[in-house]
C-alpha cells in the first residue's frame, strides 16, 4: 500500500508542479512513449545481460514483495518458536525418533503443524540441516555453530540478489536517458534547417529522454531497492530466529530458555509477546 501511494505522491508532485509552473505536458506526452522504449527497453536488455536467469525470477518475486510486503507475520514467527520448542524437547528426549522428522519433514507430525513454514524450503533445510549435525557432531559445539553461521550468511546474501540488481539498474538509468537524450539532439541536429519553434520542440523532446532517466532513477527504481533490501533484510530475522534458538541449545540452555532469547531478537513490528508465546506452546502441546 505504502509502495503505490509512494508513486502517486511522486508523480502528482513532480507533473503537478511541472504544470503549476506553466509547463506544457504535449511535448511530454509526444516524446514519452519512444524515450521510454529506449531508456526502459535498454535498462531492461541490460538487466538481462548482467544477471542470471535465478536472479531475474527472484527480483521479479522482489517486486512483487515491494508491494505485498515481508512474507512473515506475527503468528509465523510464533510459530516458528513453538516449532522449534518441540524438536527441540522431542531431542532432549530421544534424539532417534527425531531423525524421522528432520529425514522427511513433509510427513512429519510436527512440521505438518505449520504448513507455511513447512512450504519455505530456506527454514525447513536450515532446520533440519542443523539439526542433522547437531546429531552428528554434538561433542564439537563450535563447528556446528560455524557451519550455521555460515549457512545463514549465505542465505542473506542469496535473498539481497534481487536489490543489488535492482539498485545496478538504478545507477544505470541515469546514463541511459543521457543516451535516449543524445540521439535526441543528433535527430535535431539533422534537421538543424527548421524553424525555431520545431527545433525548441526537438530539443524539448530529447531533453525528455534525461529527465526520464533521472526519474526512474531516483522516483522509482532506486527507492524499490530500497524497499526490497528492507523487506528481506526483515524477513531474515525469521531466519536469524532459528539460528538463535539452535545455538543457544547447543550451549545446554534449557529449551525454554532458547525460545525465549530468539523471542527478544525478532522485529519488534511482529514480535509476539511472552504470554502469546506460552500460550501458543500449551495450546501445541494440548493439541499433540
Amino acid at each position: 500500500m505504502n509502495a503505490i501511494l509512494g508513486l502517486i505522491i511522486t508523480v502528482a508532485m513532480v507533473f503537478g508542479g511541472y504544470l503549476l509552473a506553466g509547463g506544457k505536458m504535449g511535448i511530454i506526452t509526444h516524446s514519452l512513449p519512444f524515450e521510454m522504449m529506449m531508456i526502459g527497453g535498454a535498462a531492461v536488455g541490460a538487466f538481462l545481460a548482467g544477471n542470471d536467469m535465478s536472479t531475474v525470477k527472484h527480483t521479479g518475486g522482489d517486486i512483487v514483495a515491494v508491494f505485498k510486503g515481508a512474507k512473515w507475520k506475527k503468528t509465523d514467527y510464533q510459530d516458528i518458536l513453538c516449532l522449534m520448542h518441540e524438536l527441540l524437547n522431542l531431542m532432549k528426549q530421544n534424539p532417534v525418533a527425531l531423525e524421522a522428522h528432520i529425514e522427511t519433514p513433509e510427513e512429519s507430525s510436527i512440521f505438518t503443524k505449520y504448513p507455511r513454514i513447512l512450504k519455505d524450503h530456506s527454514a525447513i533445510e536450515l532446520i533440519c540441516d542443523s539439526i542433522r549435525s547437531m546429531i552428528m557432531n554434538f561433542d564439537n559445539v563450535h563447528q556446528v555453530e560455524e557451519l550455521l553461521q555460515k549457512q545463514l550468511e549465505q542465505l542473506q546474501e542469496d535473498k539481497l540478489h534481487g536489490s543489488h540488481a535492482l539498485q545496478n539498474m538504478a545507477d544505470a538509468l541515469p546514463a541511459l536517458g543521457i543516451v535516449a537524450a543524445v540521439l535526441g539532439v543528433i535527430k535535431t541536429m539533422a534537421s538543424i534547417d527548421k524553424p525555431p519553434e520545431i527545433l525548441g520542440g526537438m530539443i524539448g523532446g530529447a531533453l525528455v529522454g534525461t529527465f526520464l532517466g533521472v526519474f526512474l532513477a531516483y522516483g522509482v527504481v532506486g527507492p524499490f531497492a530500497t524497499k526490497v533490501k528492507g523487506i528481506r533484510t526483515e524477513e531474515h530475522a525469521f531466519y536469524t530466529m532459528i539460528g538463535e534458538i539452535l545455538v543457544s541449545n547447543l550451549y545446554l540452555n534449557p529449551v525454554n530458555i532458547c525460545v525465549e532469547v530468539a523471542r527478544r531478537h525478532a522485529p519488534s513490528r511482529v514480535r509476539p509477546s511472552f504470554d502469546e508465546v506460552e500460550q501458543a506452546i500449551r495450546e501445541a502441546k494440548r493439541a499433540a
